[in-house]
């Protein structure tokens, strides 16, 4: 089957999936699409929702237990995963960061987050996953969310982005390609070490403002 094939057939899965996850999750927005070539991606529009005050500390790397995290908007979101799903089938290439070159996990990952402002992640998945964001419990997990896992190692060391109904894309190693996996795989489960929430600075600042 020919590779575009492959990658539209596994689109059609899973956007409808991903649109229709449960009510703790992001809807995508209607008319989101994913291509495998750099065309740009059109958008429906986005009917923008405010955000609600939480009283947690955003701008901390720790969540309060049992207190639901703020989540970036639903156009953030959706900017985040059509980067990502537009550079499926790219191959992997270590220290890659861009669709000519190709990715390594973070790689993928900041390309993704580059147009997300006030947002600049640093390079190595172990540095995203110590210094930014805010831990959020897997059952909290929301789209555009980032997942870690320690393979072969003690320390974090790979990254995924979650697309929602369980599935996250990544760059997974050598000889493989940008793909959607499913966390409830045992091996994922196996080296799962922790999920954060990567939000804006300003939207901490005002998360902040109101507690």
């Amino acid at each position: 089957m020919p590779p575009l094939l492959k990658t539209w057939l596994t689109l059609c899965l899973l956007l409808p999936l991903a649109a229709h996850a449960t009510n703790r999750e992001q809807r995508l927005p209607n008319g989101f699409t994913g291509y495998t070539s750099n065309a740009s991606v059109r958008h429906a529009p986005v009917k923008q929702t405010a955000l609600r005050s939480r009283p947690s500390n955003a701008a901390s790397s720790r969540s309060v237990p049992g207190v639901p995290v703020a989540a970036m908007s639903p156009k953030q979101s959706s900017d985040v995963l059509s980067r990502a799903v537009n550079v499926l089938g790219t191959p992997y290439v270590w220290g890659g960061s861009s669709p000519k070159k190709g990715f390594d996990c973070s790689g993928l990952v900041k390309y993704a987050f580059n147009d997300v402002a006030d947002v600049d992640l640093p390079r190595t998945s172990n540095a995203m996953a110590q210094g930014h964001g805010v831990k959020v419990a897997k059952g909290d997990l929301k789209p555009g969310d980032l997942i870690f896992f320690n393979i072969k190692s003690r320390r974090v060391n790979h990254v995924a982005i979650y697309l929602g109904n369980d599935r996250f894309i990544h760059a997974p190693r050598r000889g493989k390609r940008v793909s959607i996996d499913t966390l409830s795989k045992p091996y994922w489960q196996k080296h799962y070490v922790v999920a954060k929430r990567v939000l804006p600075k300003e939207q901490q600042q005002l998360n902040l403002a109101k507690r």
